[in-house]
């Protein structure tokens, strides 16, 4: 039985009992009305139709669920993902949202999950703790400013052209106040009022869910898209098709390297989740086993026409408080986007894009943590200054952003060799 857990980790989930099924399906429920349309606005952040947020909410969800380690980490769409998927599309194909776009984020999706399942194979786990935490703090903090401000545009309803400077695009931006679409600033405004109210007055309601309803029904009352508002519009009804990603062999070899930074953030954001949240359950994490776990989940995505997913930390923190004790919470919510694609996208029709940019301004305030940048410059200087410099050179060099972690790892290894308490830090990772 334990060599087939080996190949099969989900069959330590059972037998199960009537209370843990029970405590899965209603975790499973709660995370998936968080996901749907959380699922949506980080697809909308990659650059693709919000639907495809549903595809990769599908079929990852649950393969991660099922050969992960974690019995309560919850894979999908998340942010810095979705940001690193758009910035590492756009250099080849700049018009976002093209066929020729959505078939080379499929394909990436696809590498992702290849190296992700090597390294897992081949036990190289370990390689996450080579790259400093510091770079991470610094890293996080930048593309959380950038994914925030990149939703401004949508909020105040102008456009925003893209360039090879994300910052002069965000002032163009800004030089359009005056022009702001009224209605849609209103809509992102009541958006963020509701998620904030609930959130801190009735924080067990699903406050995303709720703000999306509202908007959704006040949208089709008074006809928002009549009057100059953006819309997700129709959504294709079933599920996605199963094929295997187009390969595009003359940008291959150039976006394998997006590719493996990818897996590796990605990877590092799932594995930190999972290890915090057994501190919690007291559960046994393998580093390996959740690299082959992301990887399948990214392999078959790509075959569903998904984009690159990772763990979610905050659809696992809903997962562990909603009362989850196997990964079956994660496959019960799968189930229920399945049926969501099947049977409810009409009534997404309505739903304002400026909504969707709330959404996701609202989830990624709590990846700005200026504090880890001031704890860690007091505890090392060398340190801090890494995550100092990571930061800028991220929002500097953006939409290029793994830039900011070349720089970040470069001056890790100078202060490394001309230092020995930065290497004495730099172990300790």
């Amino acid at each position: 039985m334990q060599k087939l857990q080996k190949f099969l980790p989900f069959l330590r989930w059972f037998p199960m009992t009537g209370k843990t099924v029970q405590a899965d399906l209603i975790a499973g429920i709660t995370v998936a009305l968080v996901l749907i349309p959380q699922s949506m606005t980080y697809a909308q952040l990659a650059g693709l139709p919000a639907y495809y947020g549903l595809y990769a909410a599908f079929l990852p969800v649950m393969i991660a669920a099922l050969w992960g380690s974690s019995n309560q980490l919850c894979t999908g769409p998340v942010a810095i993902v979705s940001l690193l998927t758009a910035t590492a599309v756009v250099k080849f194909v700049p018009e976002i949202g093209s066929p020729e776009f959505i078939s080379l984020t499929i394909m990436l999706a696809f590498l992702v999950g290849t190296f992700q399942l090597l390294l897992g194979i081949f036990k190289l786990g370990v390689i996450v703790n080579f790259l400093p935490h510091s770079i991470i703090i610094g890293f996080t903090n930048a593309a959380a400013l950038i994914i925030a401000f990149s939703q401004l545009n949508k909020i105040l309803g102008v456009p925003m052209h893209r360039s090879e400077h994300f910052l002069i695009d965000i002032w163009n931006v800004i030089m359009q106040i005056g022009n702001t679409h009224i209605p849609t600033l209103l809509f992102g405004l009541t958006a963020f009022v509701i998620m904030w109210f609930l959130q801190h007055k009735y924080p067990k309601l699903p406050n995303v869910l709720i703000a999306v309803v509202i908007t959704i029904l006040v949208s089709w009352l008074i006809n928002f898209q009549k009057i100059g508002g953006q819309i997700i519009g129709e959504i294709p009804k079933g599920l996605p098709s199963f094929a295997m990603p187009i390969f595009n062999m003359p940008i291959f070899w150039e976006i394998l390297m997006s590719a493996m930074v990818i897996a590796l953030i990605g990877f590092m954001e799932a594995i930190s989740i999972a290890k915090a949240m057994a501190i919690k359950t007291k559960e046994h994490i393998d580093s390996n086993q959740e690299l082959i776990g992301q990887g399948l989940a990214n392999i078959m995505g790509s075959m569903t026409q998904a984009y690159p997913a990772s763990g979610s930390f905050s659809r696992s923190a809903v997962n562990l408080n909603a009362g989850a004790k196997t990964g079956m919470s994660s496959v019960y919510t799968a189930i229920i986007v399945m049926l969501t694609l099947l049977f409810l996208t009409p009534l997404l029709y309505h739903l304002p894009n400026a909504v969707l940019a709330a959404v996701i301004m609202m989830a990624i305030f709590g990846l700005i943590n200026f504090k880890a940048m001031q704890h860690s410059w007091y505890i090392s200087k060398h340190d801090g200054a890494i995550a100092i410099v990571t930061f800028i050179a991220t929002l500097g060099f953006a939409p290029h952003l793994e830039t900011g972690i070349l720089i970040g790892v470069g001056l890790t290894i100078i202060l490394y060799f001309i230092s020995p308490s930065s290497g004495n830090s730099l172990k300790s990772q």
